[in-house]
């Protein structure tokens, strides 16, 4: 029997070398959970418990989800003429075998029937989820709707909707983006007023929105109309009825089985999530947190899909008398298609855990009996995590989603021919990987939240930490010691830049957010080496090829050269004409 967990040598390494016990201890603080029927008695059951949870997932990918992948692709879902979707049949038997086997209320309190698991291990079965398809990762992996429903809604909203979300009665949407209003959210004009009773009702439409079809929908909408940017926004909650319609479904390149919805709100009933005019500046904000997380999760599911195809067919395709991996162009792909997918889950993996110790220290914070000195250190150390995660949460999307893009690319070059054919999953992998670099925010806006981070001092602290870490072997060793010089480097450019303008950042951000990437996977992968032979064999590789093409970056940056901005219209040439 297929289980894509088992299967999965690194997952199941990093499940062993991450300490969990450690996460899980603080996640059972919340007393919500103590009206459960079950409740883990120790830390080492919490950990075995997740065990059990990802063997569950892993067996349902492998046996469900993956088999029903093409069919899906292929036919995708189907528009009403009453304005609402039916799911493709192989989309509602997937969510319904995840039902059955109780994983659609998977970080929620025990108290709504979910299983209170923390984002580490959610990002790991999302992981496992998208390499059997990664459309349907995008039906999955909103429980996050959930997540922000039980964050900042009234308790009468959470009692009523949350168990639902449990039980796989529904599924969210995140209903955010409008056709003038894609990555700048201020610009969001769908209207919310109030009616003389206080009840309030959605007009407008919405564009792009992932599973749009769906029960439960969060929605972005702009309540204060005398005030035109982010402030006068705010968060609301309404169910599917005949007041919401799906109007279009996108006809796109990839992710054919999550459906991508154009709303119309109708005077949709709808009611507000905490307080007014708050929905982008914390709600919105603390969701996209949790979103980027998962499509970096998302991205690592096709990369491991594309690199075992490849893997594959490079062993026992023949040519030249032997297997293609014995090229060494073949095996060169191959090696690096492998060893870049490692290092985006170790750093996706790593920004999980940080956001979980950001959550969990809230939850000491709220719900356990301090002193006042230890209050103050638990909100000190509440607003550093801030800071930290404020920085690995945009890296991890964009470098994970253009790993994606880059291993699924290459599996095609692995295949040549064949992976150009529909034959092979190879062109839906890439199809797939695609979108991963635009939607949750496109890789040059994750740069620029990134890169202010690297430039404001939270990079040097978090890597100082990393370099504490003390190697026996010699090796691993001097490995450490050029990450500490690479760092010194990367600060040394930060300063040069900071000379400059500001857009002068902006346009270094990709080169600088590359380079302290290679410094924090680096370091990840030293780790990772000490309980491993193989990782060693990583880590040099990745920290060697790493480091050349991190001081050509810096190099560039610290030439000062802004040709592109400087002679934009010359180098891009006119406009061309309509034709």
């Amino acid at each position: 029997m297929a289980n894509f967990f088992l299967d999965n040598q690194d997952i199941r390494f990093l499940f062993d070398h991450i300490d969990l016990e450690e996460v899980a201890e603080i996640q059972e603080l919340d007393t919500r959970n103590g009206q459960a029927d079950y409740v883990p008695d120790s830390p080492a059951d919490m950990v075995d418990n997740y065990r059990r949870i990802l063997e569950i997932v892993g067996e349902v990918a492998g046996e469900t989800i993956a088999p029903n992948a093409e069919e899906v692709d292929r036919e995708g879902n189907t528009l009403n003429e009453d304005g609402t979707v039916t799911l493709h049949p192989l989309v509602q038997e997937n969510l319904d075998r995840l039902t059955q086997a109780d994983m659609m209320g998977f970080t929620l309190p025990r108290k709504y029937g979910g299983l209170n698991c923390p984002n580490l291990l959610y990002t790991m079965a999302t992981e496992i989820v998208s390499r059997a398809d990664a459309s349907f990762m995008n039906l999955f992996g909103l429980q996050g709707i959930a997540e922000t429903i039980n964050a900042f809604a009234s308790e009468e909203i959470k009692d009523e909707l949350l168990p639902r979300f449990s039980e796989g009665e529904v599924t969210g949407a995140m209903v955010l983006t409008e056709p003038d209003a894609g990555s700048d959210l201020q610009a969001v004009r769908l209207r919310a007023h109030q009616d003389e009773q206080g009840n309030w009702y959605l007009n407008g439409v919405k564009r792009f929105i992932t599973n749009g079809c769906g029960h439960i929908l969060l929605t972005l909408a702009r309540s204060e109309p005398e005030i035109s940017d982010g402030r006068g926004l705010s968060l609301f909650v309404s169910e599917r009825s005949e007041r919401v319609r799906v109007r279009h479904l996108e006809n796109k390149l990839g992710i054919h089985g999550s459906p991508t919805c154009e709303l119309v709100y109708d005077n949709t009933p709808a009611r507000l999530i905490g307080e007014r005019q708050r929905g982008l500046i914390t709600y919105v904000l603390a969701l996209m947190n949790g979103a980027r997380i998962g499509i970096a999760a998302q991205s690592l599911g096709i990369a491991e899909a594309a690199y075992r195809l490849a893997r594959t067919y490079a062993h026992t395709r023949q040519q030249f008398g032997g297997p293609i991996e014995n090229l060494p162009a073949v095996a060169e792909m191959v090696t690096d298609m492998q060893i870049a997918t490692e290092a985006a889950r170790a750093l996706t993996y790593e920004s999980s855990r940080m956001c979980d110790f950001e959550n969990n220290n809230l939850r000491i914070l709220e719900y356990s009996d301090l002193d006042k000195d230890q209050q103050k250190d638990r909100k000190q150390k509440s607003r550093s995590l801030k800071r930290l995660n404020a920085m690995l949460t945009p890296m991890s999307k964009y470098y994970a989603s253009e790993v994606c893009c880059y291993v699924a690319d290459t599996a095609i070059q692995v295949l040549g021919g064949s992976g150009y054919m529909k034959d092979y999953a190879a062109e839906r992998y890439l199809r797939d990987a695609r979108i991963t670099t635009i939607y949750e925010g496109t890789s040059q806006l994750q740069i620029v939240a990134a890169v202010r981070g690297v430039s404001s001092g939270t990079f040097e602290t978090y890597a100082g930490e990393l370099e504490q870490a003390e190697y026996e072997d010699a090796g691993l060793a001097t490995l450490k010691q050029k990450l500490v010089e690479a760092k010194t480097e990367i600060l040394d450019a930060v300063k040069f830049v900071k000379t400059r303008s500001t857009a002068y950042l902006d346009y270094s951000g990709r080169r600088l957010v590359d380079s302290a990437i290679t410094v924090i996977c680096g370091h990840l992968f030293l780790g990772q080496a000490v309980k491993n032979d193989r990782k060693k064999v990583v880590a040099r590789r990745y920290i060697e090829k790493g480091l050349t093409q991190m001081k050509a970056d810096l190099a560039m940056v610290n030439s000062g050269d802004t040709t592109p901005m400087d002679q934009y219209r010359l180098l891009a040439g006119p406009v061309p004409a309509a034709s």
